[in-house]
């Protein structure tokens, strides 16, 4: 009961268009205040407080503010002349190499929103002057955006990583197939779409030369993953010291370089990147704060005994999940979303004997599909205002793409092999 009365008034606050830091902290002192719960209000204030006071944390503005280099510099635009010289030649060749940008640009920024704008900015002009139409455009560039989430770099896997315990080096390779997966998905739609539309039936395939030196262009900055996860699993610095890596990584391939930013740019960018982390860290206190009176009374093991009577056995419960994940998520972005749903699934997952890396792909894969579920969402928005279409004609091309992504989720859940093959081939070759 009381967690329906929890949950009943959070979203009630958040749907009323209440911010959502306000509309968790209201939540939390308001069934304290109201229904008479003997706990001194500091008890909200410290587990606000401790909710980001953890070190790993500070990976979180590091890895923004590395975003905002790579999306305002000249990285993004290599990337797409890269994808474009292997892929453009295909049937839905603009398509595809949206779908292969997003997923490279994704590698190093770790962000679906800096990803869809970065890519979306460089691509929606080109697909539109080849015929595309804005809502297919726009529509392609907010799903393709979300791959970010799955890459190594995935600032929700470092969260992830920090509330359920698991090694951030193994869960940064779980996700690369998945990903993959997803991308293959969207490139057989894009073939499809281009030789039923007949607006991009594909050329000629470049000359050996020219992907060279697009390589060569490029090769910096597709450098970076590798030689972050290269760190990170090879011991050399932790998922912290390699966000501060990566800042400094990104720095010298943007003004050095590739000399795309210059030092009067980095103010900008440090605000910018300020203003986001500074949002994202009191959504995590918040979050924190209702997480502590969630576990004080118990909210997770009433939960887990209630799925516990619907689900009997595993398969349900993973249907469950991965429904209540993408109805949470399309209200919520997917950091306060994670942070609010762990805690409360992963209990249930360890009933199941689930590997808790496998859930955190699950998790991460379902709350990136609710970031262009419409009528609300992220990178559906970003892409909207990139492609200046409405939501109803990004809705229309919208569905064949989501059905594509939600069967790789599916896929995903039922396959867990697909999420530990890669970690365990690379543990074997360490």
């Amino acid at each position: 009961m009381l967690a329906l009365i929890i949950f009943g008034l959070f979203f009630a606050l958040a749907l009323a268009g209440i911010p959502l830091m306000v509309s968790l902290l209201a939540t939390t002192v308001g069934i304290v205040t109201f229904m008479g719960m003997q706990y001194p209000l500091d008890s909200v204030f410290l587990a606000f407080i401790g909710g980001v006071e953890p070190f790993i944390l500070i990976a979180v503005p590091l890895f923004v503010f590395t975003g905002e280099l790579l999306a305002q510099g000249g990285v993004g635009k290599r990337i797409v002349n890269f994808a474009n010289v292997l892929f453009g030649w295909l049937p839905g060749g603009l398509g595809i190499v949206t779908v292969v940008s997003c997923l490279l640009f994704g590698g190093v920024s770790g962000s679906a929103i800096a990803d869809t704008a970065a890519i979306g900015a460089l691509v929606i002009p080109a697909m539109l002057a080849k015929g595309y139409t804005r809502g297919f455009a726009a529509a392609l560039v907010a799903v393709a955006g979300t791959l970010a989430l799955l890459m190594p770099l995935s600032i929700p896997f470092l969260v992830y990583a920090f509330i359920s315990g698991v090694s951030m080096r193994t869960l940064s390779m779980a996700g690369l197939i998945p990903a993959i997966i997803s991308a293959l998905a969207l490139i057989a739609i894009c073939m499809w779409h281009g030789k039923k539309t007949g607006v991009d039936k594909g050329g000629k395939p470049a000359r050996l030369s020219e992907i060279y030196r697009a390589a060569v262009s490029a090769g910096p900055a597709l450098l970076m993953p590798v030689f972050i996860i290269g760190g990170i699993w090879s011991g050399y610095f932790t998922p912290t010291e390699a966000a501060a890596v990566a800042v400094v990584y990104g720095l010298f391939v943007s003004m050095v370089v590739y000399r795309d930013l210059s030092i009067k740019d980095i103010p900008n960018l440090l605000l910018r990147a300020f203003m986001t982390s500074a949002t994202v860290m009191l959504v995590i206190g918040a979050t924190g704060a209702l997480a502590w009176l969630i576990t004080a009374e118990g909210v997770a093991q009433q939960l887990a005994d209630w799925v516990g009577s619907v689900a009997h056995v595993k398969w349900v419960f993973l249907i469950m999940l991965n429904v209540a994940l993408v109805l949470l998520g399309i209200f919520i972005e997917p950091l306060p979303a994670l942070l609010m749903a762990a805690p409360l699934f992963l209990p249930l997952a360890m009933a199941f004997k689930m590997d808790l890396v496998h859930m955190g792909v699950i998790m991460t894969a379902n709350l990136a599909i609710a970031l262009y579920t419409p009528p609300v969402g992220g990178t559906l928005f970003v892409a909207a205002k990139l492609a200046r279409a409405s939501i109803s004609e990004i809705t229309s091309n919208l569905w064949i793409m989501m059905a594509a992504t939600f069967s790789v989720v599916l896929l995903i859940t039922y396959v867990p092999e697909l999420t530990a093959w890669l970690p365990r081939l690379i543990a074997s070759l360490g």
